[in-house]
């Protein structure tokens, strides 16, 4: 089994290395599906809900990977690949104030929009409700999630251990994001 585990990790790190956007957008749509899978067992969902999952499989190909992959890479010429505690910490501010807020603000539009099919004035509404509180947790989350990414990960693992962690963040938010009219269902 280990032998197994050890070339599928090997076949990946090659896939990283040929097609790094494309192994990234793969990998943020596969850990946004098991985290979107995750979050309808904890709400209570008996039967899983496929499209919902499939479109959160979408959002995490489409924009999650790719997202991640040009931020990245845009830090490191920002920041022209310096290290240290005071860059590290200039990047991971940066991030917060710019990235964090955006992303959480299309996350729940997208998932009220098209994940839900609401009407605009009532994902309006909920976003309005409700992303204050979500940002004011991703801010108090996120920071030491950019600090390790930023201080401990190679350029090429970023975007899959932000993806990974992500995959737990997601649950936090998918489960923020639901109306209360689908945690019925």
């Amino acid at each position: 089994m280990s032998e197994i585990a050890g070339d599928a990790w090997k076949n990946y790190l090659r896939q990283l290395q040929l097609h790094p956007l494309r192994t990234k957008a793969v990998t943020a749509g596969v850990l946004a599906g098991c985290s979107d899978a995750i979050a309808q067992k904890l709400s209570g969902i008996k039967k899983l809900q496929l499209r919902r999952l499939l479109l959160v499989v979408l959002y995490g190909f489409a924009y999650g990977g790719p997202f991640g992959h040009f931020l990245h890479k845009l830090m490191d010429v920002i920041f022209k690949g310096r290290k240290g505690n005071a860059t590290v910490a200039k990047k991971v501010l940066l991030e917060q104030l710019t990235s964090s807020p955006w992303n959480n603000m299309v996350f729940m539009m997208y998932y009220g929009l098209v994940v839900e099919g609401r009407p605009w004035i009532f994902v309006k509404n909920k976003v309005r409700k409700d992303y204050p509180s979500v940002q004011l947790t991703a801010w108090k989350f996120w920071p030491i999630v950019g600090w390790i990414n930023y201080q401990y990960m190679p350029l090429q693992f970023r975007v899959v251990f932000h993806s990974f962690v992500a995959s737990c963040w997601g649950i936090f938010l998918n489960l923020k994001a639901r109306s209360v009219a689908i945690k019925k269902a």
